[in-house]
Parts: structure tokens; sequence; C-alpha cells
């Protein structure tokens, strides 16, 4: 099931996207938002299974998707370094910030609910608040049951479903702040997310998904989730251990080599440019950065 956000007569409703037609089935209301469903457990996601097909049924093009989650229960929680080539890409780039070596546990950190926009919506961008603004193409998670101290071996049976996420990132805040990434990745309206949410049970091959990006037309990021250097799974389990996630936590995977700090010229984000980023199975986002005052 494919779990979209959208606003119908000045509500916020939960849809179920089928992309075979391109349109969305809009669920009753009794069921709540998308939020909502995620936390609800097994029992609203059948719900919402069962009112399929519903009597509401609009062309994707006749409406705006939203970020399909609102209710955050904490910061988006984020992986860094999760495919090898993104690491060695930018060895000797990190302005004297360079681990002494790979990893060998995922590197995490969080970034602020206020950063999440939709599918569709403009990325703020505000050249008095950095001059380095990049992009960085994702999957993203859902968690849809509560755990702490999760084992590896259940890990996947707490993800609720996934989805697409750029991580747009301000490179020169990111060094600035002591080498810490959270003011490097908290800029507000900066992260598309979206543009659904699918359920766990229709990915068969979590290692066989493709991640791409693309900027003005030219592909800077493509690659497979299989490159990952600790596995969905494990990012569960490490991030669990010891401390409680829960029914509606976001979490993001890393980002392929092709970044823009790491590229030679470098490329940086700009007013007007116009970001793609894709995840086969899972959907695609489109948004244009947007010059917007922020300070």
């Amino acid at each position: 099931m494919k779990l979209a956000s959208l606003t119908v007569d000045a509500v916020r409703r939960a849809g179920a996207v089928h992309e075979a037609d391109r349109t969305v089935s809009v669920l009753p209301a009794s069921l709540g938002t998308v939020d909502d469903i995620v936390r609800g457990g097994p029992q609203a996601l059948d719900a919402a299974r069962a009112a399929l097909p519903g009597p509401d049924v609009l062309p994707l093009t006749e409406v705006r998707l939203e970020s399909p989650l609102h209710r955050f229960n904490r910061d988006i929680l984020c992986t860094g370094w999760n495919y090898w080539d993104h690491f060695e890409e930018s060895r000797g780039k990190r302005e004297g910030q360079d681990p002494a070596s790979r990893p060998v546990h995922p590197t995490f950190f969080t970034k602020g609910p206020d950063t999440v926009i939709g599918p569709g919506d403009d990325i703020a961008y505000d050249p008095e608040v950095s001059a380095k603004w990049d992009y960085e193409a994702e999957i993203a998670l859902v968690i849809g049951r509560d755990g702490r101290s999760i084992p590896e071996e259940k890990a996947l049976e707490h993800v609720f479903g996934y989805l697409v996420a750029n991580d747009v990132s301000q490179r020169d805040l990111q060094r600035a702040h002591g080498g810490q990434w959270l003011k490097g990745k908290s800029i507000d309206a900066t992260m598309p997310l979206g543009p659904w949410i699918t359920t766990a049970d229709e990915i068969d091959d979590l290692a066989g998904l493709q991640v791409q990006c693309e900027l003005n037309g030219r592909l800077l990021q493509n690659a497979s989730s299989g490159q990952m250097a600790f596995s969905i799974a494990t990012i569960i389990a490490e991030l669990s251990h010891g401390m409680t996630l829960r029914a509606g936590d976001v979490i993001l995977t890393g980002t392929p080599s092709g970044i823009g700090n790491a590229r030679e010229p470098q490329i940086f984000l700009g007013d007007g440019d116009v970001i793609v980023t894709r995840v086969s199975g899972l959907g695609e986002l489109r948004n244009k950065v947007t010059l917007t005052r922020l300070t």
C-alpha cells in the first residue's frame, strides 16, 4: 500500500495511491491522517486496506501531495557515511574534520522536523544563511512499532514503510560548528519527504533499490541500496540499542557518492535549480530551490 497525505476541503486526509492508473483513493475521515495510521498498528493499516476501493478516487494530477507525515515525535534520525564511495569521495575535503579511519559502527545525527517539506514544495534557499547548499538523495523509513535494543534479526519487523528524502545540507555550517552536523542539516523548509509511504510488505529486496538525484536534468547520484555500508536492519538495531524507537519516528539511511561538495569543480544549489530525487519502487520528489528569507 502507498499512503499519501493530501488536503480535501481544507481537511488533511490520508489517501491510497494507485500508481498503475495514477489515481489516489481518499480514505474515510474516520481513519484519520497518515500519522494516525502509522501509530495505529496493524489494525489501523488493515482498516485502511479494507476501505479500498473507496468511492472517492481522484487523479493524482488534480491533488497536491503533502509530506506524508506531519506529527513528529522528535528530530529526524539520520545516518551518515553509509555508502563507502561517499565516505571516500569526501576524504581530504572535510576541512580538517576527517575521521582517522572508516567507522566500524553507523554514524548518527539528527535534523530538526521543521526541515520537512512536501514532495513538490519549494526548497528554501537563503544565501545569507549559507554559501554551500548541497543535495543528498536518501531512502527514509518510518518506524511502525515501538522497540528498544531491537535484535538485528527482528529489526525489519519494526518498519512501517519506506519513502524518499533529500537531506539538503549547508556544508559551511556543517564545518563551522565543531564538526557536528545538527546545524548544517537543520535549516527550515529544506528536506523534501515523500511522495508517499510505501508499506514494508511491498518491498521485496531492500538491497535492490536504486537511489538517484538529478539537478537541472543532470544525473549526479546513482547507486544501489546494496552498496550501503550498514544495512537497514543494522541501522535500526544499533540506533535502538538502549534507546527506544517509537512508531512515527523517521530514519534516513545515508546518501551515496556524487554530492556537490566532493566534486571538482564543486556544485552547490542556487535559486531556480530543480532537484529530482527518486528511489525505484518508492517514487520521486521534484523540488525547486527558491530564494526565501530565513534570517
